[in-house]
Parts: structure tokens; sequence; C-alpha cells
């Protein structure tokens, strides 16, 4: 078995064994939760200023001076028709994204915006940020890991930070749903984040069945071992077979640069295609891969799926923004 098709498959059984435990803290989203009661609270987005430039008047000739004509710049050439994202969402600079992107001619609008200027200690990360959801008590994708969120999340100088580690023997890891278990029909995903180059461990962006139906698909994007070189991934609905599921690109496109200094990692799973962006640059897109059921978004710091966990092994994932627009 490929460790694509192991990967899903543990995926599906773990979280078809353990649904019940999964817990939500949710706030102003729509879908189910197994956890608490929501909160109200709601995240208001704010949309970008826009500068307005002021021409700058021409100069008045002198009267011994025949005025000649001034010649118009040649217009620019159009770009080649391509899917490139709009930089007016500032994906590769450091700010967060505020208010509605227009890309590949459609308008999104922004439901989703957290930049962790509030700090919140390790064991008061959910009481802190209550619209997310987490993971909880069950095992991970490679069955080594232990959803830990109490002792692997805090919120400190603008930043979430995902601890990976172990304690007496048990790796420690962490799941969040940003916006809770809301469900979204398509969705543009955009974080920025790093992560230490450490042995053992593994960071993933998922768009993942609402159903937790494997079998509807599934998109992982950015993903790589910690300190590693990212690349996309979205499975074929209906595609399974003997447990497996059919993933594109055929050929696994990476990133020119790995994940130990601050990327941004877009995801615009639109109607009837999926583009996977690293800082504002298209690596890689499907249009046979889309799928057609609700997803909710999911950011996975895990055990590897292969290979040793060190027991000294210790992870970090700094995330310093998440936005989300349906």
């Amino acid at each position: 078995m490929s460790r694509w098709n192991y990967r899903r498959w543990a995926m599906w059984a773990a979280t078809a064994a353990t649904a019940g435990s999964m817990v939500g803290v949710l706030g102003s989203v729509s879908g189910a939760s197994t956890g608490s009661a929501p909160s109200t609270d709601a995240v208001t987005p704010t949309p970008s200023a826009t500068d307005t430039v002021e021409p700058t008047p021409s100069a008045t000739p002198t009267p011994s001076t025949t005025p000649q004509p001034t010649e118009s710049a040649a217009p620019a050439p159009a770009v080649a028709p391509q899917p490139v994202e709009s930089t007016s969402a500032a994906d590769a600079s450091t700010a967060m994204p505020k208010g509605d992107v227009t890309s590949n001619g459609r308008t999104w609008k922004q439901s989703y915006a957290e930049d962790f200027d509030t700090d919140a200690p390790v064991g008061s990360f959910l009481s802190t940020y209550r619209q997310m959801g987490v993971y909880e008590g069950h095992s991970d994708t490679s069955g080594r890991g232990l959803y830990a969120p109490d002792k692997v999340l805090s919120a400190s100088d603008g930043v979430l930070d995902m601890h990976l580690h172990s304690e007496n023997g048990q790796p420690l890891v962490a799941t969040i749903l940003p916006d809770g278990w809301a469900p979204h029909d398509t969705a543009r995903v955009s974080i920025r984040y790093k992560t230490t180059d450490t042995e053992g461990y593994k960071f993933v962006g998922m768009l993942w069945p609402s159903s937790d139906n494997w079998n509807e698909g599934e998109i992982d994007w950015p993903e790589a071992g910690l300190g590693g070189v990212p690349r996309p991934a979205s499975a074929i609905p209906g595609s399974m077979s003997n447990g497996t599921m059919t993933f594109k690109p055929d050929d696994e496109q990476f990133t020119t640069s790995d994940s130990s200094e601050y990327h941004v990692a877009t995801t615009e799973w639109d109607h009837g295609e999926v583009r996977f962006y690293w800082d504002g640059a298209l690596v890689a897109s499907t249009t046979e891969a889309v799928p057609q059921s609700d997803m909710r978004v999911t950011l996975q710091g895990e055990t590897a799926l292969s290979g040793d966990v060190p027991a000294d092994a210790d992870g970090h994932v700094s995330i310093d923004w998440i936005s989300i627009w349906d």
C-alpha cells in the first residue's frame, strides 16, 4: 500500500472509529458539533482601505516655447490567460488579509479571520479561542500520536503555537478547526506559517468532508514533514477502491522553498477547479479532483506516517494568521 493510500485509510479508520470523541468549541458557525455549547461570538471581517493616488498637475508651457504633444505610454501587454491569484489580498505579505478578495474571476466573501492577538498560555487556548474546534483524546492519522490540545496549543505575540512533543513516551499532537465545524461548499483558505525542522512530525492543512465520508474527497495543502518542502494533492470524489483514493495531480509538484521560514499557503477550492498557491505563485491545480460535497477546514500537526518519532523530538508549528473566504 502506498504512503498516500495508507495515510488516507488510517485517517478514515481513525475518524470513523472515534467520531464521537471529537470535541468542537464553536462560536458563530454552522454545522454539527459534538463538543460544548456554541458561543455567540462572531468574527466581523474588516475591509481593507483603498489608497487614492492624486494626479500630479502638468507644468504650464512658457510663452516662448511651442507646446509639443506628449507621447502616451504604451499599454502593458495583456497577461496570458492562466489562473493568477489576485494581489489585492496581500497574501505574500506579512499582514493578515481582511475583506473580500477577487481572484480568478470570482469575488470571495471573507467569513473568518484570526491573527491570534490575544495571548493564551498552554491549557487555556480553547477557553480563549472559543470559536475553534479541535480533535481530542484519540489517535492521529498514523496511530502513534495522541490529540492533546490542552498540552500542545498556545498563543503569544500574535502567533498560534503547536508544540509537538512527547510526554512519558507518548507523542502529543493537535488538530484545530479554525471556524469550528462550519461546512463549506467551496472555499478559499490562506495561512501564514512556518515550522521547525523536526524529525517524526508533519503538518497539513486540509479540507475534509463534513460527513467524514472519505469517498467524498479530500484536499491537502500545504503538507510536509516539519521543515520539509510542501506539495499539494486532492482526492477524486468517488474514487475509493479497496480502501484507497486516487489523488491529483498525478505527478507530485513541490514548492521552491521549505517551511522553515514564514510563507503563505492558499487553497482555492472553486467550482470545477482546485488551485494551490505558495506566496501568491500558482504551484498546481486540478479540474479532476474537485469535491462536490460540504467540507470543513482543518489544520493538523501530527506524527509522520512512517519512520521513527524520537522521544526527544521537540517540534513547533507557528501560525501567524488564518483567513477563510466562501
